[in-house]
């Protein structure tokens, strides 16, 4: 199957969407100890293949395989050589053939070889199958499987025979390897035919001419299964074929053949331009083909895609390009027939430039958010303008502009430009299309915005943005110096208070003792007057008013600082 594979790749086919295995016998029923033959065929349903390979089951009770055989084969290649088992009741193949393959509806795999064991009824069937297209892939598109059914009987049962009825071979089913379709026209002159033959064929009698109803006459030109014919010339050709049998000779099949191996004409172009900057010149050409006809023209101008126009659309020879740039082009118009047989032409156009418009105005020097605003002069009066502009190395964008009457024209920038250096240049086009070379390109330096100047220095955005986040930094660092400042302040103040507090809670404490153990005293001492007892009693009331009050000031202090 890796040859197969192999040759898959070497063809480019069109793909189809189904092809059928199907089986043929000369008869649905036959007697025990009959002998007969069911061939093996392949209906490609119009695309080409180039392999295939099936397994047949048959049953073993009533039939027996006696032989198969490869004559007449549509295959030359065989992978797996035709076999069968009466044990197994089974028969499987694996052939192909090489490009371009077979493409017809009744082409011959193998014939196999059956006798009669029992009466009954018999059923032979495609177990499997794979039929793959000559596609370049090896597609496989088989879509049906037929079977074949056969009634089979005893000799004691069969009816008193009759006489027979004399049929003659139906109109053979011919193909072509070479001309698979009868219309379409091929540039090959040597065709090639194939066709079935029935086993019951005794003469094949064949002619080819160009009449299409002819009769081949009674003659027998042998029991052949293909015949090619050599350099045969241009034109509609006809096979015309038929069989003979013990009957005596059967219908006629005319098969059509359309042979053109000879080019179109040679032509010429001729080109006509209203003026020199004209940038839609017209073509006048025009060919003819003898045989088959001219199905297309292939319009090819300079680098451009080539432009197919089919010979039904084109009228009075004559072909209008379309818009061109300035320039020289070079045009190959080719004529293609039928059968794909060419021809070419050459020759050569130049489209002059129209006038390029001036830049006459516009800022050299603009800052991030201004607009942009760009004047200038053409020749031509109520035409387009084509304004180009390229920031940076950016790709450039393209817009429009009218002129005035006089010329004069003007562009303002829809958007607002930013940072950087812009390049920009402009075109004329006129009515007609024909555009103009470039004007002189200009530069536009766009800075960003200046904010202040200190003496001859400009602080712009970037300066202040810079300054600002320097501040800020700096205001931080401060805050955290003086917050950590203040904490160990805090710290240290309410440490002192603290011992104050002990202190001076200490100190009225002996204070109190002291004036406690005088008052004591003063007591204790007769003839105290009247005026020294009020003395002693103030003591003790400033002593009590000093102590509460200082105690308060103190746990206030300390209440701040926590």
């Amino acid at each position: 199957m890796i040859i197969f594979l192999f040759l898959a790749f070497l063809f480019d086919l069109p793909e189809a969407n189904a092809a059928s295995l199907y089986f043929s016998s000369s008869s649905n029923s036959y007697t025990v100890g009959d002998i007969f033959t069911v061939n093996v065929l392949v209906d490609t349903e119009g695309q080409a293949i180039n392999a295939a390979e099936s397994t047949i089951n048959f049953p073993i009770d009533f039939l027996e395989v006696i032989s198969t055989n490869k004559s007449g084969a549509i295959f030359s290649l065989w992978v797996e050589e035709p076999t069968f088992s009466n044990s197994a009741g089974t028969i499987s193949f694996v052939g192909g053939l090489p490009n371009p393959g077979f493409n017809g509806t009744a082409g011959k795999i193998i014939s196999v070889v059956f006798r009669v064991k029992k009466a009954g009824s018999a059923t032979v069937i495609f177990a499997s199958g794979v039929v793959r297209a000559n596609d370049g892939f090896g597609t496989d598109i088989l879509k049906t499987r037929s079977q074949l059914q056969f009634t089979l009987v005893s000799a004691e049962a069969l009816p008193p025979t009759t006489p027979a009825v004399a049929v003659t071979p139906e109109a053979p089913k011919v193909f072509s390897l070479t001309h698979p379709n009868s219309d379409k026209w091929y540039p090959n002159n040597s065709p090639e035919f194939a066709w079935q033959l029935p086993s019951d064929i005794n003469g094949v009698s064949l002619i080819i001419n160009k009449s299409a109803v002819s009769d081949p006459g009674s003659s027998s030109d042998g029991l052949m299964q293909t015949k090619k014919y050599e350099n045969i010339e241009d034109g509609t050709w006809y096979l015309h074929i038929k069989f003979r049998n013990e009957h005596g000779w059967g219908k006629i099949t005319h098969r059509r053949v359309l042979i053109d191996t000879t080019p179109p004409s040679p032509f010429t172009i001729e080109i006509q331009k209203e003026s020199p900057t004209d940038p839609t010149p017209v073509l006048i050409f025009e060919t003819v083909d003898q045989t088959s006809g001219i199905e297309y023209y292939e319009i090819r101008v300079g680098d451009y895609d080539a432009d197919k126009v089919l010979v039904e659309d084109f009228t009075d020879g004559v072909y209008k390009l379309p818009v061109l740039l300035p320039g020289e082009y070079t045009i190959v118009i080719t004529a293609v027939d039928r059968a794909g047989n060419l021809v070419s032409a050459t020759t050569s156009v130049t489209i002059e430039s129209i006038k390029a418009p001036e830049i006459t105005e516009y800022p050299e020097n603009l800052q991030e958010g201004d607009t942009l605003a760009i004047k200038g002069i053409s020749n031509y009066s109520n035409s387009t303008i084509l304004v180009y502009i390229q920031k940076n190395e950016e790709e450039a964008v393209e817009k429009e502009t009218e002129t005035d009457s006089k010329g004069n024209w003007s562009y303002f920038h829809d958007e607002s430009v930013r940072k950087g250096i812009y390049k920009i240049w402009a075109k004329s086009k006129d009515a007609r299309g024909a555009i103009s070379k470039a004007s002189k390109e200009v530069s536009v330096k766009v800075t960003l915005p200046i904010l202040f100047t200190y003496g001859k220095i400009a602080i712009d955005y970037l300066t202040m943005i810079f300054t600002l986040i320097a501040l800020i930094v700096l205001i931080f660092l401060l805050v955290f110096y003086a917050w950590y400042r203040v904490s160990v302040w805090r710290k240290r103040i309410t440490k002192e208070t603290r011992e104050i507090s002990r202190s001076v809670t200490g100190a009225f404490r002996a204070l109190r003792d002291e004036v406690e153990e005088q008052i004591s005293l003063l007591d204790k001492k007769p003839g105290l007057t009247k005026e020294e007892k009020a003395i002693r009693d103030k003591l003790q009331e400033a002593l009590d008013i000093s102590e509460k009050f200082i105690g308060k000031e103190i746990k206030d202090v300390e209440k701040e600082l926590e």
